[in-house]
């Protein structure tokens, strides 16, 4: 089981070592490709040192959202059965969020879990938990809750209205 939480955990060392956690037999083209998938890549092409590049105490030296990236790749390259996301995009862009969300897609074997306050993270799942109070509200595809419950419906459209504003 893997699990990416939105507050993650980076320590101090390089970004090799730090995804050497999920599993200290990767190679380089294994790394890069757990990096792609988490589009961790396309900031650490610009570091200098790129895996060898030094994080800081904590990883200071990189934002929320690139921890968040690494955290996912470190994820990754541990190969779980089941991988839990618990709003761990919350500090990625919804264009970078879109691309992870692709990458995951296309690995078969894997359950994933989303917890998740944006829409766009879980409206293309199987199934979608709606929980109101700490209870099941409702449960559905983002089509039969977006036709049937007023609590999705009041989401989605509170959501949907701030990302055409900031289009």
């Amino acid at each position: 089981m893997g699990i990416v939480l939105q507050k993650n955990v980076l320590f101090s060392g390089t970004v090799r070592e730090n995804l050497l956690w999920g599993n200290g037999e990767a190679d380089d083209e294994t790394i890069w490709q757990a990096c792609r998938a988490a589009c961790a890549d396309e900031f650490l092409s610009r570091m200098p040192g790129g895996l060898d590049a030094d994080l800081g105490q904590g990883g200071v030296n990189v934002s929320g959202g690139q921890k968040q990236r690494l955290c996912i790749a470190r994820t990754l390259l541990k190969k779980p059965k089941i991988l839990i996301f618990d709003d761990s995009t919350s500090a990625v862009d919804t264009a970078t969020e879109a691309k992870i969300r692709s990458s995951l897609a296309e690995i078969s074997d894997m359950t994933k879990i989303i917890i998740a306050q944006r829409v766009t993270s879980v409206i293309d799942t199987d199934k979608i938990i709606i929980l109101e109070d700490g209870r099941i509200h409702a449960v559905g595809t983002h089509k039969e809750l977006l036709q049937s419950d007023p609590i999705y419906q009041e989401i989605y459209y509170s959501q949907m209205k701030g990302e055409k504003e900031n289009a």
